[in-house]
This record gives C-alpha cells, sequence and structure tokens, in this order.
C-alpha cells in the first residue's frame, strides 16, 4: 500500500494528512505535541489556534473569503470543522478554538488510513513526506532541513492577543455592536471599548514606556536574507506597542479604528475603541481583536487596565512573541508545493512563507491533494495563478528571494483582469472572485474528492 509521512499536526498537517488518506493512502502524521512543547501551544490537540480565533472574512468578494471558497470546493475538511465549532463574528468566520482542535483531533485520530505519532522527527525521511512542521519547528528538525536545503533559516517575530473573562468587562461602558451596524437589543457581534481623545493618548503614552519581553539571545542569530534583531516582525501582525512607537495615532487608524461605531453613552463616534471578539461557545471569553503584544505581563495587567471598560479586567491568556521559522521557498519549492531536488518531497503550511490560518489549511489541503497524485503515479498539479491559492502559490515560490517576505491571501497577487478600469474596488474584486471560481472549476473535477469517511456536521 503507498504510505506517506505528514510531519506536524497543524492546520496544514491536519489537512494534508486528511487528504492523501481521503485518497486511499496511508498516512503516519507526526507531531510532537505533548512530548516536546512549543511555547506558544497550551494544549497537545491538533490544529490548535495559538493566535486570533477567526479565519477571516466569508464574503468571497475578499480576498481571506475568496481563499475560503476555493477551498471549500476542493473538499477542505478542517473548513468543515470550522464551520461546524463558529460564532458570532458578524461577515468573518471565528471559531471556538477548543471545540475546532478536538473535533480535528477526533477526526485524524479515528481515520481508518491515519496513525497519528506523537514523537518529534529530527531527520527528513527518504520516503514521500509532507513537512507542515509550523512557524515553531523544533531547532533539530530546522537543523535537518538547513542540511537539506543548504540553506540557513529565515524568521520573523509574530506575536499573539490577550484573551480576557466577560464577566470581568465592564458592560456599562462597553457596548456590544458590529462596525457599522449598532445593536439597540445589545446583540452585536462584537464588544466594543471606547476611548476619547485623553483616554486614547494616555493609553498609547503608556504603551511606547512600558518594559517588553526581551528577545531570547539565540533568537538574535543572523539568518540567510533576513536581517537579524528584534525589529524583524511580519507586518501583518505587529505588536500595538510598535505600531504606537511608530505613530502615535497608528492604533487610531488601524486595531482601534472606531469608524462604524456608536457610543450609546455620546451618541458620537469615539476617537478610538477596541473590540474583542467572541472565543468560545459559551460565550465566556473574549479576545482582543488585533492586539498582539510583547509587553511583560505585569505591564499588559496595567496598560490594558487603562483601557474604559477593561479597568478589572481578568486575563485568561496573556499576549506574548515568539519567532517564527519559514523556508526560502523561491529557492526550494515549485508551485505544487514540491521541493525542488525531491518530487516525492512537500512543504505546506506558515514554513513555506504564507500567513494566515486559511493559508495554511489551503496549502495543506494542495500537498495532500498532490503527494496522493505523486504516489498514485499521476502528475502534481499546479493550480492556475487566477485562482487564490495558485497565486499564493505562485507568490512564494516565484518572488525574488531579496524581497520575500511571508504573504497573506490577497487580490494583489492575482494577474490583473482586462476591462475592469471603470469598476470600483468592490467591483473589481468581485470580478477577480468570479474569475477564480471559474478557473477552478475544471481542478475540482481533475483533483476529486476523498471517499474513505463520512460527511462531517456539528454533532460530531
Amino acid at each position: 500500500m503507498d504510505s506517506l509521512t505528514v510531519i506536524g499536526g497543524g492546520l496544514a498537517g491536519s489537512e494534508a494528512a486528511w487528504q492523501a488518506a481521503e485518497r486511499g493512502i496511508s498516512v503516519q502524521l507526526y507531531e510532537m505535541r505533548p512530548e516536546m512543547s512549543t511555547g506558544a501551544h497550551v494544549t497537545s490537540d491538533l490544529a490548535e489556534l495559538v493566535c486570533s480565533n477567526s479565519l477571516g472574512s466569508n464574503l468571497i468578494d475578499r480576498s481571506s473569503g475568496l481563499l475560503k471558497e476555493e477551498a471549500r470546493r476542493l473538499g477542505s475538511m478542517l473548513l468543515t470543522c470550522a464551520e461546524a465549532t463558529s460564532l458570532p463574528a458578524g461577515s468573518a468566520l471565528a471559531v471556538d478554538r477548543k471545540a475546532f482542535s478536538q473535533m480535528v483531533t477526533q477526526r485524524i485520530s479515528t481515520h481508518p488510513m491515519i496513525k497519528m505519532i506523537r514523537r518529534e522527527i529530527t531527520t527528513i525521511p527518504e520516503t514521500p513526506t509532507i513537512i507542515a512542521s509550523g512557524p515553531l519547528t523544533s531547532d533539530l528538525l530546522a537543523q535537518a532541513i538547513g542540511r537539506l536545503t543548504g540553506e540557513n533559516r529565515l524568521y520573523f517575530y509574530d506575536a499573539i492577543a490577550p484573551i480576557v473573562s466577560l464577566e470581568s468587562i465592564d458592560l456599562q461602558i462597553a457596548f456590544r455592536a458590529s462596525r457599522y451596524r449598532f445593536q439597540e437589543d445589545g446583540e452585536g457581534d462584537y464588544i466594543n471599548c471606547p476611548l476619547d481623545r485623553e483616554e486614547y493618548d494616555r493609553f498609547v503614552e503608556a504603551l511606547t514606556n512600558a518594559e517588553r519581553i526581551q528577545i531570547k539571545p539565540f533568537e538574535n542569530e543572523i539568518f540567510t536574507g533576513v536581517k537579524a534583531g528584534a525589529g524583524q516582525f511580519f507586518e501583518g501582525c505587529l505588536p500595538i506597542e510598535i505600531l504606537a512607537l511608530r505613530d502615535r495615532q497608528a492604533l487610531a487608524f488601524g486595531p482601534m479604528r472606531p469608524v462604524g461605531l456608536k457610543d450609546p453613552r455620546t451618541g458620537r463616534r469615539p476617537h478610538a475603541a477596541v473590540q474583542l471578539r467572541q472565543d468560545n461557545l459559551a460565550g465566556s471569553l473574549y479576545n482582543m481583536v488585533g492586539f498582539q503584544t510583547n509587553l511583560t505581563y505585569p505591564e499588559q495587567k496595567r496598560i490594558l487596565r487603562m483601557i474604559p471598560g477593561l479597568e478589572k479586567a481578568e486575563f485568561v491568556r496573556y499576549g506574548q512573541m515568539h519567532r517564527n521559522t519559514f523556508i526560502a521557498s523561491p529557492k526550494l519549492l515549485l508551485p505544487t508545493l514540491q521541493f525542488t531536488r525531491r518530487e516525492d518531497l512537500f512543504f505546506a503550511g506558515q514554513i513555506t512563507g504564507v500567513e494566515g490560518y486559511m493559508g495554511n489549511i489551503a496549502t495543506g489541503l494542495l500537498a495532500g491533494l498532490n503527494a496522493a497524485r505523486v504516489l498514485q503515479g499521476k502528475h502534481a498539479v499546479e493550480l492556475p495563478e487566477t485562482t487564490m491559492l495558485g497565486a499564493l502559490c505562485r507568490y512564494i515560490t516565484r518572488v525574488p528571494l531579496e524581497e520575500f517576505q511571508p504573504m497573506k491571501a490577497n487580490f494583489g497577487i492575482l494577474p490583473p483582469l482586462d476591462g475592469t478600469t471603470r469598476l470600483n474596488k468592490r467591483q473589481r474584486a468581485a470580478a477577480y472572485s468570479q474569475r477564480s471560481l471559474e478557473r477552478l472549476v475544471p481542478y475540482i473535477d481533475q483533483l476529486g474528492q476523498g471517499t474513505h469517511s463520512p460527511s462531517l456536521s456539528r454533532e460530531d
């Protein structure tokens, strides 16, 4: 029987293992937790979400929504789990992170074609393999990848946001609303903490003078192609204190933008607002949206309690920052996600340089499908660059290395449209999406759907 090794039980690895197994491939899925911790994960469940609990927009005229729809049509198992454990989040897909990872773990561990092995892998197998070890790849495995590729590791620093308990939020000050849709009945999908100009200025002043956790010496090594030091952050996930240092109004125009909100106490739009999004099905925990931080824990407690409505906040999880590892994909990978020097070796997920939960899931999906095809004597499939997933894979494997930085799905990486000069931004996005989904159709038929297990439901 054809056999495949998948290294890493995160979003990409879990999706890849499932897709290959659904096509009759015997899969050995290696996950080092709980034998070896990463410092960011808190459970041993597969597909644990360590940052936000949102998978982005569901609207197909948004880049993340388009990627989501492509993955849905290609049969993503993790997306089905996410929809089965979803929480109210307006037009976005947010999940109860515990229920989501537990459902993925249950599905993987009971699949008849998947054997889950809880052990660290420190060498690259010479047999068909998908490496989806993620941004927190262990040192020994990273060294093995370096020996295989002849490249040193690249890295950037990533940060996660705090979570607070609902009962500790002062709802006499904070109010429920979604942007542009204030709910008179108090049933908005987000909790909003409003700040006036003076409150905002005091908050920013405290942030810029706060004590931050120091980068560990071993994390300050110089890696090929990337400047070392604590300043190497992923631009799409900057800590709030770094934003505040760049410009005092950066937060008010970024994660604290008040556009579309109205403070019911004043009837006016606040100068700034902190949004909190439901983080579990019980509705007892809320994530501070866009509030990634590397402040020390005492400083987080002191400064975040300066936010109106959070004066007595109880922090279930503090924010933290960690090093993310990714390879030099433009030199090492094909758009099929195959290693350039071995057709039976694939990489998927954040280690390739894709960003965002859906990017990880979607590249895991494609790697799993292509690995199965190679094992079955077929050619790996390169999706057209007019699809969002195809464009994302093409970007990370074709962009000049000196310009390479982790990339999320966005319309800017798609080829230009013809005859759309008179369209506005939303109309162009809709046209991009329509073209992408039309071009995907023949590949859905070519890649086929799995047949080895039943469909999922919310009750599973």
